[in-house]
């Protein structure tokens, strides 16, 4: 496994080791020794979630401001572009986000700590997602961060209006929204 810090350094890219061959492939999705060991602290997940959505879907930015879930994200099938933005303003790179392609076919995947707002676009026709997370769905401390958010000026990597839910739709802009401290 390979673990790279991206431009936000308590975000990284995970990379596991892919054995294949003509029968197909095998690699390790999890390891918590080596995890733990990569990101420099004890991680412990509660919860897997297995979401479904067609192309252009997006979800998010989404946040939970009490029983914040740091996720561990990938893609079963097809491709994502997933991001995070940091929402702790005692942090240097509050407001800050990253984001990095997804897909099946890469194995790649990303560490999400709690503070920070999470959302992806399909860009494939499909896309099956896995998270695990580090505490459990608190629908009552959800919160949403707009995806078009002008200060945050996402590049979602498609020219194609995305697909959201009533929620969504719905979403604060940061300088509006419940932070972290």
């Amino acid at each position: 496994m390979k673990a790279t810090r991206l431009a936000i350094p308590d975000v990284f890219l995970i990379e596991p080791t892919v054995f294949g061959d003509n029968r197909g492939f095998f690699f390790e999705s999890f390891n918590q020794a080596q995890f733990e060991a990569a990101i420099g602290r004890k991680v412990y997940f509660v919860q897997d979630n297995h979401s479904r959505s067609a192309k252009n879907v997006l979800r998010g930015l989404h946040y939970q401001i009490q029983q914040p879930q740091g996720k561990l994200v990938r893609v079963a099938e097809g491709v994502v572009f997933d991001v995070a933005v940091d929402i702790r303003k005692s942090s240097p790179t509050f407001g800050q986000w990253v984001g990095e392609i997804l897909s099946a076919e890469n194995k790649k995947q990303i560490w999400i700590p709690e503070g920070f707002a999470h959302g992806f676009i399909v860009l494939s026709d499909a896309a099956e997602f896995l998270y695990k997370t580090t505490d459990y769905w608190a629908p009552q401390h959800e919160r949403c961060i707009a995806w078009n958010d002008p200060d945050l000026k996402i590049d979602w990597r498609t020219q194609e209006a995305p697909v959201l839910s009533a929620k969504d739709a719905q979403g604060m802009l940061l300088n509006q929204a419940e932070c972290f401290a």
